[in-house]
């Protein structure tokens, strides 16, 4: 679709078709030409006919930060008369999907995100509790000749080695930001210029809460991020990156900064301090003990250490679940935080989806992802890992239907509760839901127009989103069931047959190599009738699955590697007109095949145009496990997935088969 046709109809009037010519001229032209400058010129002079004018307004803002300084001046004056028109609009009564006359009316949860309170009294407690135990096992390890001072030495250890953690942590943290990403310290001053109105919001919270203002950082970086650390309340740490203030808008700016005062005000850093700590001490016990049980000396010792390291194993995995369950609850409570303390959840709406674009935009101008975002994606706002699919819907929409669309799987596949369970944060689509309903008690229209959303969700295929789920869970642990499945016949079998240990050696191995073969054939289906399709359109299937993988068929330019900090990474990274998505690269010959790919051939594939065939799944994270890469120069590179699951599987049940017969 030429650029000219686009500028036609907007000259014409014909304000719809512009948008639709323009936006398909977009998405097949690099975002760094001329052409692309004047059909997103024109996108913004569309949006502001047709009465989009926040459309207009955040392309305005992408466009203020282009190296052409005509269009970065025009942007800047179109975005201020934007802004003045919007005021105008709001201050004579219209009603857009905005944010509430005052700030600080109590909103109601409606049971969103469960207990703070509850949530990390319990993990602390439990956590706690564990590590007492185990210090408690040290000391009997160790041969207390009186319990009673083997008890108080136990729960000294644990206290002061807790106290000091919590107390220190704060200043080594500020020792490794500044060491890895140059963080600088600034003014509340640098802010009122950054963002006016989140100097008023944070002057004004901390004024109501009795606290002090947090010492605030910037990261020279332009992935947006934020968060924030430290001990107690008054000597918090708030730091953002560049990124915030370049993709986001004052308004949007404040409620971020809002949700951070939110985890200060909740003591939210202080509880995942001590949380994370304890689950570290329990696996730094499990291995302690496990080395010490592996050394000489008496075996009744070696006995205890070996069972406290297991213990120690086990309560370090269950700690881990109840702090990510901790994690998630607090995201929750910090953005119910933000949109009391600011009256405008639909900013902060806007602002996680912004955020997302922001990554997806940063990643694409990278040839590798974001040391930041990667170290600090417990920490952050927004986890990056989920950024992909949200991101991209933003970034080539007009329509914030398209981009809630991608929220379905979020809120109905029960892939996203199960993987849910592993994530620091909520999916955002339930984010975004929540944040919904507080729009809904404040009287304003609601953003990404969740409520088609839901609707569109409820008519859903149940069958099909339930149906095969139970049984694809079995199938992601098929190989260790039928690992044990072959133990168990085994043993059986073997009784039963006048001792032959054959089947104890190889119905193991049968049905571990069963289990990987039927896993395998469900994991990679028939890639013959592959279709063609954008990344989008992936991305938008509510019933996608990280399992069953979808065969298709991507055209688009590989823009970078896949491997945060990894030069010799063999994943990449594939852009096409509608979105970014990570391919993964599995060599014939292993994990050397791999090194040696990442090393000689993916930085000779960057920046070429190619075709890709493979099979996308979608989790927190979405990306395609390739099976054929075409430049346009001719080179083909193949990729095997499935070549080494059914290998291993034949493999293994054949040496089984060998076993049953051979080993009498």
């Amino acid at each position: 679709m030429s650029l000219q046709s686009g500028l036609d109809a907007l000259k014409s009037g014909n304000y719809q078709e512009a948008i639709e010519l323009l936006e398909d001229f977009c998405r097949g032209e690099s975002s760094g030409t001329p052409d692309y400058a004047k059909a997103q010129m024109g996108l913004v002079k569309a949006y502001q006919r047709v009465g989009q004018v926040e459309q207009a307004m955040t392309l305005c803002h992408q466009l203020m930060h282009s190296e052409n300084s005509q269009v970065s001046e025009w942007a800047q004056q179109t975005y201020q008369s934007l802004n003045s028109s919007q005021a105008q609009a709001q201050q004579t009564g219209a009603h857009t999907a905005g944010r509430a006359a005052t700030a600080g009316v109590k909103l109601a949860m409606g049971g969103v995100g469960g207990s703070l309170a509850l949530a990390s009294g319990v993990t602390i407690s439990l956590l706690f509790g564990m590590v007492f135990v185990l210090g408690l096992a040290v000391v009997l390890i160790l041969g207390s000749d009186n319990p009673t001072q083997g008890l108080i030495f136990a729960i000294a250890i644990t206290l002061i080695f807790n106290t000091l953690t919590f107390f220190l942590a704060p200043f080594l943290m500020d020792l490794t930001q500044s060491w890895l990403y140059q963080t600088r310290w600034i003014d509340f001053s640098d802010i009122e210029i950054r963002s006016p109105e989140t100097a008023r919001v944070l002057r004004r919270v901390c004024q109501q809460k009795n606290l002090k203002m947090p010492r605030l950082g910037i990261i020279s970086d332009n992935n947006p991020t934020a968060f924030t650390y430290g001990s107690l309340p008054n000597s918090a740490r708030l730091v953002v990156s560049e990124g915030l203030f370049k993709y986001l808008d004052d308004d949007e700016i404040a409620t971020v900064y809002a949700h951070e005062l939110g985890h200060i005000v909740h003591w939210d850093f202080a509880v995942m301090t001590v949380a994370s700590t304890l689950v570290q001490m329990c696996y730094l016990i499990y291995v302690t003990f496990r080395q010490f049980g592996r050394g000489g000396g008496d075996n009744k010792i070696k006995d205890a250490l070996q069972t406290a390291a297991i213990t120690a194993y086990v309560f370090y995995i269950v700690g881990t679940y109840m702090v990510l369950y901790l994690s998630r609850t607090r995201e929750y409570f910090a953005d119910h935080f933000a949109a009391e303390s600011t009256g405008n959840p639909n900013g902060l709406s806007r602002a996680l989806v912004k955020i997302a674009y922001g990554i997806v935009e940063e990643g694409s101008r990278s040839k590798e992802p974001s040391r930041l975002i990667e170290g600090t994606r417990a920490l952050g706002i927004y986890d990056a890992k989920a950024a992909s699919s949200t991101g991209t819907a933003y970034r080539v929409a007009s329509d914030k239907q398209k981009v809630g669309r991608v929220f379905l799987w979020d809120m109905f596949n029960p892939w996203g509760a199960w993987m849910e369970l592993n994530s620091t944060h909520p999916l955002t689509g339930k984010r975004v839901r929540a944040l919904s309903t507080y729009a809904e008690q404040l009287g304003l229209d609601i953003e990404f127009d969740m409520g088609r959303i839901v609707a569109e969700g409820k008519n859903l295929s149940k069958s099909k989103l339930y149906g095969s789920f139970a049984l694809d869970v079995v199938l992601y642990g098929a190989e260790t069931i039928g690992f044990v499945g072959g133990i168990i016949a085994g043993i059986v079998l073997a009784a039963g047959a006048s001792g032959h240990i054959g089947f104890i050696f190889g119905l193991p191995l049968i049905g571990l190599g069963l289990g990987i073969l039927i896993k395998a054939f469900i994991m990679y289906p028939d890639f013959s009738r592959a279709t063609a399709t954008d990344v989008l359109t992936l991305m938008s299937d509510p019933y996608a699955s990280p399992l069953r993988g979808k065969p298709a068929k991507l055209e688009g330019e590989l823009i970078g590697r896949g491997d945060s900090g990894y030069k010799f990474g063999s994943d990449m990274m594939l852009q096409d007109r509608s979105g970014l998505l990570y391919l993964h690269y599995a060599s014939r010959f292993g994990p050397i095949g791999n090194f040696l790919f990442g090393m000689k051939r993916v930085e000779s594939l960057i920046g070429r145009e190619v075709g890709a065939t493979g099979w996308f799944r979608r989790g927190a994270a979405s990306y395609m496990d390739l099976i054929q890469l075409q430049s346009e120069s001719g080179t083909v590179v193949n990729s095997y997935h499935r070549f080494w699951s059914l290998f291993l599987g034949s493999m293994l049940t054949i040496g089984g088969i060998v076993c049953v017969v051979l080993i009498k």
